[in-house]
């Protein structure tokens, strides 16, 4: 995508095509960028949730928020653990809702990184699961640990390569309760291909590919973003590294 802007003439061109600057495909052409820039920056890297990285966009971390009170899960089964910020946010909103625990999976979670989990306050509300995420066995495990009569969301962020995504959808998506999300984390991998820190076949390797595959088969879920309950802007896009990411079962 070639981009130009000029504020002084207020025009701008987005691929030969002249825009209005101030309008809908002028302001997605700048998210659009934005998030390609920020990823090459690692801008998602510079922000934590009561004192754990978290590695996530504050606009999806909030629109996430929207979607677990708006749909009011019992319990949130995230695959990928990292430094646990995710975890902890998640925690922290159920702990101010009074209800609510987060089930966290991991192939490794590294020793540190456990031990400050684990000596967090929030960690009342989590559990953590160590075990390969698609492993019949850790499946059958988190399946154990939801309760008659909770309400599930899922939320994937661990390999984010097709197969395994497609995997773990396969393997989780039963686990969701009718009007709750499954979250597929990271379709920016297909946004950012071909940009440094990218794989080489992130073009059709990436989540969206995986997601994609998925709904074909299965028509208990759509695609369905968070809903935004109060918005008073003019079409703003996301700026997301969720695209094609926001399922619900319906």
């Amino acid at each position: 995508m070639k981009v130009t802007f000029d504020t002084e003439a207020r025009s701008a061109t987005i691929d030969g095509k002249a825009v209005d600057i101030f309008g809908k495909e002028s302001f997605d052409a700048l998210a659009d960028l934005w998030v390609r820039i920020g990823w090459v920056r690692k801008y998602s890297y510079g922000f934590s949730w009561m004192g754990r990285p978290i590695i996530q966009l504050p606009d999806d971390m909030v629109r996430i928020q929207e979607a677990i009170y708006a749909t009011r899960p019992d319990v949130i089964i995230e695959t990928g653990v990292a430094h646990g910020g995710s975890l902890i946010y998640y925690a922290s909103l159920f702990e101010a809702a009074g209800h609510g625990r987060v089930i966290g999976i991991d192939i490794e979670i590294r020793k540190h990184n456990r031990a400050a989990i684990e000596a967090h306050p929030m960690m009342k509300r989590i559990t953590l699961v160590e075990g390969s995420s698609i492993d019949p066995a850790t499946v059958d495990h988190v399946r154990s640990l939801i309760r008659p009569g909770e309400k599930v969301m899922v939320i994937l962020d661990s390999n984010h390569l097709r197969d395994h995504v497609g995997a773990e959808l396969e393997a989780y998506g039963p686990m969701v309760s009718p009007g709750c999300h499954l979250l597929v984390q990271d379709g920016v991998m297909k946004l950012v291909a071909g940009m440094p820190r990218t794989g080489e076949d992130w073009d059709w390797n990436n989540p969206i590919s995986a997601t994609h595959a998925f709904l074909a088969k299965h028509p208990e879920f759509r695609l369905a973003k968070a809903a935004r309950p109060f918005d008073e802007s003019s079409e703003t896009p996301d700026c997301s590294h969720h695209p094609d990411g926001w399922l619900i079962r319906v």
